[in-house]
């Protein structure tokens, strides 16, 4: 099941992700649902939201 990243704002520029798969978390643009996608493994994701919670990104 995709849903749209809490992150995500009215702009349009929107990511999904699944990550309620067996051994993977994928990953996709929400403009188009039918188009790549990217996986990865959970443990792999867990580091990368983390690192991204311990830096603040904004402008």
């Amino acid at each position: 099941m995709w849903r749209k990243s809490s992150r995500s704002n009215g702009s349009g520029n929107c990511v999904e992700v699944a990550d309620n798969l067996p051994e993977v978390v994928g990953l996709r643009d929400s403009k188009d649902p039918t188009g790549p996608t990217l996986a990865f493994e959970p443990a792999a994701w867990s580091r990368f939201v983390l690192g991204l919670k311990e830096h603040d990104l904004s402008c």
